[in-house]
């Protein structure tokens, strides 16, 4: 099998899986309690709230653990509203966030506020005009994920967040596919909430993150006890907490020979792509996105018979297209930077970890070239385009 759907989920690596066992069946106290058997596990999750903050410069306790991004999300916009609902009632995010983010804001607009939604360009950046063009007085949050989960499109963080700074508006990103993947400072930034999650970089699924900045008023999203300092209720999920503890770890003290290594993979298979297979496109910028992510378009194909027969050779990977979850429609993202209908529905993402080999994407495009003949052969519309071109 040859796994190219990171961006979607990663695996749990073995140095994090190891780290998580005592926690389970041997160190397996609730780390709330008073008593010495359990201030180990509360030790333990010290350690990597630790490790969560030092990755992104902050402090440890401006950190607070939760299931994973989509909590964050929602916990982040409903909670401001609810808190600065007097001094404004006004949201600023984009058109391409993480449906999180975006279901998220809908709602609060049933419940009295307003959202702008902003264009992105054909790169899928944001425009800093339009941004700074949309802020009002009433303005209390704008939200702008750090890299879009899609065409991984990296955003201007520190202009964002120094324009957010300059007009006294909280500013929140969804970090989710950027947390460990690309370096990030929350001060260089003047980022002020921040989501992630553990799945994303060989953590295991149902453990995230929160950062809130110390002195911003924010109330809890979750009540019922006095965990995460009173601001996030339950048990804390202790064998998660620790393995994300040591996959941030990891993560930090590989960064950059992990992004050398996927940038170069990510590169090699995007020339070979759009080269070696007419009318395709690669989908965000070249140079602005995330490492290990590459995302393309086909003409005249659908991309959810690209992806079974991809699956029928071993290869996972996913389609920028929601008709693979039932829906008709394009991905959001895909109309969102301008693309026709028809192309949007050819889209392909390729998502790469520091696992990933040369073999792999050289299988991969070798077998897509072949997939991708055989899905025209069958289509009408490339018939005619091709008795088009000729005459």
């Amino acid at each position: 099998m040859i796994y190219l759907d990171n961006a979607a989920t990663t695996k749990v690596s073995e140095e994090v899986f190891e780290v998580m066992k005592p926690y389970f069946c041997e160190q397996y106290a609730n780390p709330s309690a008073i008593y010495s058997f359990a201030g180990k596990s509360m030790k333990a999750v010290n350690e990597a709230r630790e490790q969560a903050a030092k990755l992104i410069g902050a402090a440890s306790n401006e950190i607070y653990f939760t299931a994973g991004g989509s909590e964050s999300d929602n916990w982040v916009i409903k909670t401001v509203c609810e808190t600065y609902k007097n001094k404004g009632k006004h949201i600023i995010t984009t058109k391409i966030e993480h449906h999180a983010i975006l279901h998220t804001c809908q709602y609060m607009e049933k419940q009295g506020f307003e959202v702008t939604y902003l264009d992105v360009d054909e790169m899928g950046i944001v425009k800093m005009d339009d941004l700074k063009a949309a802020i009002r007085p009433d303005t209390i949050l704008i939200t702008i994920m750090a890299a879009n989960n899609e065409i991984g499109t990296i955003q201007p963080l520190k202009e964002i967040g120094a324009l957010a700074k300059e007009h006294k508006v909280l500013f929140h990103t969804d970090a989710v596919q950027a947390y460990g993947h690309i370096p990030m400072n929350v001060d260089e930034m003047n980022i002020d909430f921040l989501s992630a999650s553990g799945h994303k970089l060989h953590a295991p699924k149902g453990i995230g993150l929160m950062y809130i900045r110390k002195g911003i008023k924010v109330g809890s999203y979750i009540h019922g006890g006095a965990q995460e300092r009173s601001r996030r209720a339950g048990t804390l999920n202790t064998p998660g907490i620790v393995g994300f503890g040591e996959a941030i770890r990891i993560a930090g003290e590989r960064m950059q020979e992990n992004m050398a290594k996927e940038i170069e993979l990510r590169d090699y298979l995007i020339n070979r792509v759009l080269t070696e297979i007419p009318y395709s496109r690669l989908n965000g910028d070249p140079v602005k996105r995330l490492p290990g992510n590459a995302h393309f378009c086909f003409q005249f194909i659908e991309g959810e018979s690209m992806l079974i027969m991809l699956d029928q050779k071993g290869i996972c990977a996913s389609s920028g297209s929601a008709c693979t979850s039932g829906s008709l429609d394009p991905s959001h993202v895909l109309l969102a930077i301008g693309l026709p209908h028809e192309i949007a529905h050819g889209s392909l993402r390729l998502t790469m970890s520091e696992e990933t080999t040369k073999e792999d994407i050289d299988t991969t495009v070798d077998e897509l070239k072949v997939i991708i003949e055989r899905l025209r052969a069958m289509s009408p519309l490339y018939e005619d385009f091709i008795k088009k071109q000729k005459n």
